[in-house]
């Protein structure tokens, strides 16, 4: 087995199935100096939306009511 010029390894179908490695599960390497483990992750994938959400959670002043805020966005 060769890893392509993109660093890419295909895993045999029978690794992934006995493994439980479906199509986007989150896994992490682990390197000990000589070998490398592909192991399943234990952080839960957040979309680019939530990790958005999360950083702005709390950082507005709250000065404003929803019916102001949106009068304001759409004034031209």
């Amino acid at each position: 087995m060769r890893i392509t010029s993109k660093g890419q390894v295909t895993i045999p179908q029978e690794i992934r199935e006995r493994a439980g490695l479906l199509p986007h599960t989150e896994v992490e390497f682990i390197y000990d100096g000589k070998t490398v483990q592909i192991v399943r992750s234990d952080r839960k994938k957040t979309s680019r939306g939530a990790r958005l959400v999360a950083h702005m959670r709390g950082r507005g002043s709250g000065a404003l009511s929803t019916d102001e805020i949106m009068a304001m966005t759409r004034r031209r």
